[in-house]
C-alpha cells in the first residue's frame, strides 16, 4: 500500500465521499476514532454508508458530560455501530481520590493526565486492532496546528491517517447534518484539551 500521498491530497483531498471511497478501496484493515463530539455523526454515517461494520474506537476518558454518553449511545444504534470502548487503567473516581481531579492545563501534571486518559487507551487500540488506514474527523480550521496537515499522511511505515472533512467548514458539516436527518452534540467535554483550539496530544504524536 503505497499511493502517491501528494496526488491523492491534490485530487481528492476536498472530496470526501470520494477520499472515502479511495481509501477503502486499498484493501487495508481500517477503523475510525470519534469523540462524540461536535459534527461528529457526520464521518461516521459517511463511513458506515461505504463500510458498515467499520470499527469505530472511542477513547471515552470518563470525564465526558450526560449528553455525550446519550448521544453516543443514540448515535451507535441509529447507524448500527461496531463500537469498541477504550478506557484508561484507572477509574475516574480512583483517579480523582488520588490525583485531585483534572489538572488545568498549565499544570504540569496534565501531559501525565492526557497520557493516562487519552493516548494509553488510544496506543492500546492500536495494537489490538492493527489497522493500515485510520479514518479522523479532524479538519483544517480547529486549530493552528491542524491547519498545517493535509487530509492524508502517513503516520507511519504500515497506516495511513486519513481526514476526509478536512477542509469542509462547520456550515458544510451542519448542512450535511440537516441533509440526512443526523443528531449533533454541543454538550461536550474533552478533559485533555479543555479549551476548544488546544490540542489533545492525539494528532500531534501520530
Amino acid at each position: 500500500m503505497k499511493p502517491d500521498i501528494d496526488q491523492v491530497n491534490l485530487q481528492l483531498g476536498t472530496q470526501p465521499q470520494a477520499l472515502i471511497e479511495w481509501a477503502c478501496g486499498l484493501g487495508g484493515k481500517m477503523l475510525v476514532t470519534s469523540n462524540f463530539g461536535p459534527f461528529s455523526a457526520v464521518l461516521l454515517h459517511m463511513l458506515t454508508r461505504v463500510e458498515p461494520d467499520m470499527p469505530v474506537v472511542w477513547m471515552d476518558s470518563g470525564y465526558g458530560t450526560d449528553a455525550t454518553y446519550q448521544f453516543a449511545d443514540a448515535l451507535t444504534r441509529k447507524l448500527k455501530l461496531d463500537l469498541h470502548v477504550y478506557v484508561p487503567r484507572r477509574t475516574r473516581a480512583m483517579r480523582d481520590a488520588l490525583n485531585d481531579g483534572v489538572p488545568t492545563p498549565d499544570d504540569p501534571r496534565h501531559a501525565e493526565f492526557t497520557r493516562e486518559v487519552k493516548l494509553e487507551p488510544f496506543e492500546r487500540a492500536m495494537r489490538e486492532l492493527q489497522p493500515q488506514i485510520w479514518f479522523t474527523a479532524i479538519r483544517k480550521e480547529q486549530t493552528a496546528f491542524r491547519s498545517g496537515l493535509q487530509p492524508v499522511t502517513i503516520v507511519s511505515p504500515g497506516m495511513l491517517k486519513v481526514a476526509p472533512v478536512f477542509h469542509w467548514s462547520s456550515k458544510q458539516m451542519n448542512d450535511y447534518l440537516k441533509q440526512h436527518g443526523l443528531p449533533n452534540n454541543f454538550d461536550y467535554f474533552d478533559p485533555t484539551k479543555v479549551e476548544e483550539k488546544r490540542e489533545c496530544g492525539l494528532h500531534t504524536a501520530a
